[in-house]
């Protein structure tokens, strides 16, 4: 288990707010940005010819390349 999300309240015990473990935060954020990015036709291609890919480089190679 990740941990216990905390809901915080004002004086009326509405709930205005909480707290999340930053394991749960991570995971969130991660799937929102994936599914901006597969909102994205051109994107959703890249997404998946690089999870398809089965040749690589080395990454000393890819640094070179980018010029860093």
């Amino acid at each position: 288990m990740m941990g216990e999300i905390q809901y915080i309240s004002d004086e009326n015990k509405k709930i205005t707010g909480v707290i999340v473990p930053i394991e749960l935060w991570r995971e969130i954020q991660s799937e929102k940005e994936t599914a901006y990015l597969l909102k994205s036709e051109t994107m959703k291609k890249r997404l998946l010819d690089a999870r398809n890919r089965k040749e690589s480089i080395p990454f000393d190679e890819a640094l070179e390349k980018l010029g860093s």
